[in-house]
């Protein structure tokens, strides 16, 4: 396994990864769907992962197995001296597996290497167990919740959402 950051070349493959690990059937294998919060089966697009490349300092590293098939990925972007991480997937099959876990210590050496002095990202407030899993891994609530924006080509939300802030020191 390996990870590295990914290239436009890879924009099909991470979008694949993440409306599998997060909508649709597939994402019913892993513990991490968000299918029943949205009418809808997907979470991203080319269009929004190419632009989301082009932003000032970001990047998308990618865990790669030993046949080169792409199975986990987030998405990490430089703002003052914070880090942003979203976006992060694994492949349903391998939920629970420590990919995540490896996806996380990778994005805080990153954070290291941009000298930031945390990391911050949003996770929608009715995902408790995900919360969780975050907060095991040293993520804090810092109280501040966010609006979901709504863009209908990604979903349709079956109720009311809101973004909670979690943030890590490093």
């Amino acid at each position: 396994m390996s990870i590295t950051i990914a290239t436009k070349e890879d924009i099909p493959s991470l979008v694949s990864l993440m409306d599998n690990a997060y909508r649709g059937e597939p994402s019913t294998r892993g513990w991490a769907s968000e299918g029943n919060l949205f009418i809808g089966n997907k979470r991203t697009d080319k269009e929004t992962v190419a632009q989301l490349m082009e932003k000032p300092g970001a990047v998308f590293l990618k865990y790669i197995n030993e046949q080169e098939a792409m199975e986990g990925c987030v998405f990490l972007q430089k703002k003052s001296n914070k880090l942003y991480l979203g976006m992060l997937s694994v492949s349903p099959a391998l939920q629970a597996k420590g990919v995540g876990k490896q996806l996380l210590n990778a994005a805080e050496k990153h954070a290291h290497n941009q000298n930031c002095s945390s990391i911050y990202m949003t996770v929608i407030t009715v995902r408790e167990n995900l919360i969780a899993w975050y907060e095991r891994h040293g993520y804090v609530k810092t109280g501040e919740v966010l609006p979901f924006p709504v863009d209908e080509k990604f979903g349709i939300p079956t109720q009311p959402l809101e973004l909670l802030i979690l943030e890590k020191n490093i």
